[in-house]
């Protein structure tokens, strides 16, 4: 049986619909359920449904087999994982916004960013040759700009109706990102069987690893 790691939400109920097309999974987790594991009665497959930033966490760490988790997690946090395949899934974009009329080029000595990918944000403007000063915030980010605590946010953008609820507006995409498949090393040897079938399911072999 191959452990799973799903991120809650969206990406989860994408992801468990995968994996029905492709006969991992007999039917749906209750979505009233509190558990946090699931077992499918067809037993090939496990899913953990845990946050998305800890997806490849647990993966990393052999606490799960393979994981689906968003390209932005996996370049923020730099794990050390095998990565077979966009799964096109979980589509939005990474992007600097800020209120209405701000711009990269607004005057200030040092601008402050609001977000939840201080190494990709940082990054980003130290190539743009711009000081910054990284607020790390876990949650609400479109409200830094709004009280004072920051110049501007990095985050997450799907259709960009919660900034034009903010009166933020995008002022440049940093990068795009989907869902990806990856395993833990480990994984390959230990389940060989079990890896080799599912990749196979995803039309992917061993040597694409």
């Amino acid at each position: 049986m191959l452990t799973l790691a799903l991120p809650k939400g969206r990406l989860a109920e994408d992801s468990i619909e995968l994996m029905l097309e492709r006969g991992w999974l007999s039917g749906r987790p209750d979505p009233d359920s509190k558990e946090l594991i699931y077992k499918d009665p067809k037993g090939k497959v496990r899913i953990l449904l845990v946050r998305s930033q800890d997806v490849a966490t647990y993966v990393e760490q052999n606490s799960a087999d393979a994981g689906i988790v968003g390209w932005d997690v996996l370049l923020e946090g730099g794990y050390d994982l095998l990565l077979p395949l966009d799964l096109a899934i979980g589509k939005c974009r990474l992007s600097v916004a800020g209120p209405k009329g701000w711009s990269l080029s607004s005057g200030e000595r040092k601008v402050r960013v609001a977000t939840k990918y201080p190494n990709i944000a940082k990054d980003f403007f130290l190539k743009k040759g711009i000081n910054c000063e990284i607020i790390k915030l876990y949650g609400s980010i479109e409200l830094a700009p709004l009280v004072g605590l920051s110049d501007c946010i990095v985050d997450l953008v799907s259709t960009g109706g919660t900034l034009r609820a903010n009166n933020l507006e995008e002022v440049e995409i940093i990068m795009e990102s989907t869902a990806r498949l990856v395993f833990n090393r480990s994984a390959l040897y230990t389940k060989r069987a079990e890896v080799g079938e599912f990749l196979e399911s995803f039309a992917l072999t061993e040597k694409q690893l």
